[in-house]
């Protein structure tokens, strides 16, 4: 932390709130934008505001990590620690999601490549539009299962919070805290198809929102939101199956 900053926390938490709001603002539109209605953003925002206030208190100057990346770090992770909190999925499109996941694992390694929606469809006994549908409930938790990173030389639980920032910041202090995981999650993310690829970089790295995405690809808002949670369907395949042949080397 900057002398700067320093003498800002002494003036106290409203200036320091004044500050920081935006930001926390701006993660959590972010991040209520992939979730279902009935999750308010309000509360996320009340969220980031107390894990600002816990960045404060667990900042240490001596890493040599600025207190801005720290803070974003705490903030994310106390919005994501209130929604894990509230189960705001149902059983039901919980399982609804491990149904489109299993599916497009074993149809796409029976095809040996991406399969086509009209073939997961198919394989669901729907039509496409209710396909389209079910897509598009399943976007609030189609993000990376990040146990699944989990170093296969620890037994240690990975924290979902070091996990979901490998996904979604560019970050130096939050992509490389973990090379193994990073290096994992570069290779499923290149074994993917240019258009998968496309829509993770401009969405997660170049921070596009839905409708700008859709104007670079020529698509419908809508559209790029299924495209999204196809491609991290692909990626959470993708890691599992690249976990699956680590394990075996290793044995």
């Amino acid at each position: 932390m900057t002398k700067s900053e320093a003498g800002k926390f002494v003036l106290g938490e409203e200036v320091l709130l004044k500050e920081y709001l935006p930001l926390i603002q701006r993660l959590a539109y972010r991040l209520v934008s992939r979730l279902p209605e009935s999750v308010e953003v309000d509360d996320l925002i009340n969220s980031g505001v107390l894990g600002l206030l816990d960045a404060v208190g667990k900042f240490d100057p001596g890493r040599e990590i600025q207190f801005k990346t720290y803070a974003e770090f705490r903030i994310r992770g106390a919005m994501l620690d209130d929604l894990r909190s509230q189960d705001w999925a149902s059983r039901s499109l919980r399982n609804d999601c491990n149904l489109l996941e299993s599916t497009y694992a074993s149809l796409e390694h029976k095809l040996g490549r991406p399969a086509e929606d009209y073939e997961v469809a198919e394989a669901l006994e729907l039509n496409l539009e209710d396909f389209y549908k079910l897509l598009g409930r399943a976007r609030g938790i189609s993000l990376v299962n990040f146990e699944e990173l989990t170093s296969t030389e620890s037994d240690a639980p990975r924290s979902p919070l070091e996990m979901i920032a490998l996904i979604e910041s560019e970050d130096p202090f939050v992509l490389y805290q973990d090379l193994e995981s990073q290096q994992l999650l570069k290779e499923a993310i290149d074994n993917l198809k240019e258009r998968d690829q496309i829509v993770l970089q401009l969405y997660y790295f170049e921070e596009l929102n839905l409708k700008e995405i859709g104007l670079v690809m020529d698509v419908s808002e809508s559209r790029v939101c299924q495209m999204r949670t196809q491609a991290i369907i692909r990626l959470r395949n993708k890691i599992k199956a690249l976990r699956r042949k680590k394990i075996s080397v290793n044995m």
